[in-house]
């Protein structure tokens, strides 16, 4: 098996405050996988950065090692 998707210091910020403070983390291909934590973990932000919403401040994020940076929405949507 192998890696799905991949972050390496993934951070992102909204003025001064942290949401994201360099994420890494890689998904192998096959599992069912999740993502949890409390309230005003960083999930939802985690998700928003992922699929392209937010871009990351800092970090790199890999779909099947492609680079997702960049890529709007529906780009990373297609892949």
């Amino acid at each position: 098996m192998g890696v799905l998707l991949a972050t390496r210091g993934v951070t992102k910020r909204f003025g001064g405050l942290t949401a994201l403070s360099s994420v890494d983390f890689q998904v192998e291909t096959g599992p069912i996988s999740s993502v949890i934590g409390p309230n005003g973990a960083g999930k939802t932000t985690l998700f928003n950065v992922l699929t392209g919403v937010y871009q990351a401040d800092a970090g790199e994020i890999r779909f099947r090692e492609q680079s997702l940076g960049g890529l709007r929405p529906d780009q990373i949507t297609a892949l």
